[in-house]
């Protein structure tokens, strides 16, 4: 893709990531992100056909950066080398985040998975295989931390995996809804809790 190209999807997409997080996909026109994005409203279906398949690149870029950044905290062995540890410090650098935010949301899957669930198949699909990616980098996390001792060794790394994605959803969703952090520092000590060796 030219450099060019390449430059003006990313000013789009920076641009209707920050208005989505603070409406909705539906509520977003066309209009308001090419202004943001300084782009000519004429030239949107030059890169997009429609706005589905707007909304279904747009995600796909959301959640390919959301999946690098959790590798980086999370499988990088210039981390912390307890994955335990390792683990604890993402979930709390994201409860962290949140509250600076003042619980707004800060995730455009956590934000869009309701609203397009029923309403795209396409975007629905995307958000599945993001969700899926994500949880597979837990299960590495987990697998990692039962081979080194420090994750306890009962555990179906798949399943505890997609239990902890599960919790830290649905804490991030009851953060947005009560404006407090306190859901997602709760599911961070279960977490910790359920994953530490007895």
């Amino acid at each position: 893709m030219p450099a060019a190209l390449a430059t003006t999807k990313e000013r789009i997409f920076d641009a209707a990531e920050e208005i989505m997080l603070a409406k909705s996909f539906h509520s977003v026109g066309l209009n308001e992100i090419l202004a943001a994005a300084k782009v000519p409203k004429g030239s949107f279906y030059h890169y997009f056909e429609s706005k589905e398949q707007f909304g279904v690149e747009l995600l796909r870029h959301s959640v390919k950066e959301a999946a690098e950044w959790r590798r980086r905290m999370l499988l990088s062995t210039d981390q912390e080398p307890n994955p335990l540890l390792r683990l604890m410090a993402f979930l709390d650098f994201s409860a962290t985040h949140v509250l600076r935010s003042e619980c707004q949301c800060a995730c455009l899957v956590t934000k869009l998975a309701s609203e397009v669930a029923t309403l795209s198949a396409p975007m629905c699909a995307v958000l599945a295989e993001g969700i899926g990616e994500w949880r597979g980098i837990f299960e590495k996390v987990i697998a990692e931390g039962q081979k080194k001792r420090m994750i306890r060794k009962s555990l179906n790394p798949a399943a505890a995996a997609a239990t902890i994605g599960d919790l830290w959803m649905g804490a991030s969703q009851r953060s947005q809804v009560e404006r407090k952090v306190a859901p997602l520092r709760a599911a961070a000590r279960f977490i910790r809790e359920y994953l530490s060796p007895s």
